[in-house]
């Protein structure tokens, strides 16, 4: 863990790996919630978290390096549900990398139990982690200049639900009609980090 000075009352927290970042985010919305330490913001990122509105950052910089962080719980209740139908136009490509039959692909993805890790590219766009080791797709040779809302897609270790229409070179494996952002909704944003997702399997329309 390193932790470098943003400007005189931010901080950022380098880990060396996703899984590492999602624990101290997890840890410090905790001892946050608790009373533990004080900070206005905590923004996870891929192997990051930034903490904003820090009175000290040195001496929290101190504190954090004697933190036992625990790791994530395998599972959890409470995760938000999210039904698709495992109907997108790079299933066959997908089942092709993972080396398996098309029809395994939506059995494998829905048995997983995911996490937001961060979210960012648009506003309701959640980076999942949660697939099994093994299952990393890259993204597409030649991306898509129009991707529709809801379609549920594979790039990296991440699973993403695009919130609205636009360009795109992930792996499409299904669509959802889930809202996953909406300005009249409090928070607008249907997924946040640290949230537990399962996508549930429908039948197509």
């Amino acid at each position: 863990m390193r932790a470098l000075p943003v400007g005189e009352r931010a901080l950022l927290i380098e880990v060396s790996s996703g899984e590492e970042a999602q624990a101290l985010h997890a840890e410090l919305l905790r001892r946050r919630a608790d009373g533990s330490f004080s900070v206005a913001e905590i923004v996870p990122a891929a192997r990051t978290v930034l903490l904003d509105g820090v009175n000290d950052p040195a001496r929290l910089a101190a504190r954090l390096a004697s933190w036992d962080i625990p790791a994530l719980p395998t599972r959890a209740e409470g995760a938000v549900e999210i039904p698709v139908r495992y109907d997108g136009p790079d299933l066959a490509d997908v089942a092709a990398l993972w080396g398996v039959p098309e029809q395994d692909v939506p059995e494998i993805h829905a048995a997983a139990e995911f996490r937001v890790a961060f979210c960012g590219f648009a506003p309701g766009f959640s980076y999942l982690t949660g697939l099994p080791s093994g299952y990393d797709v890259p993204r597409r040779a030649t991306p898509r200049t129009t991707v529709p809302a809801g379609s549920v897609a594979l790039a990296g270790p991440y699973t993403g639900v695009y919130p609205r229409s636009s360009p795109g070179g992930w792996q499409l494996i299904g669509t959802t009609d889930a809202v996953l952002w909406d300005h009249a909704r409090v928070p607008a944003a249907l997924l946040a980090p640290g949230t537990r997702v399962r996508f549930v399997p429908t039948r197509h329309s």
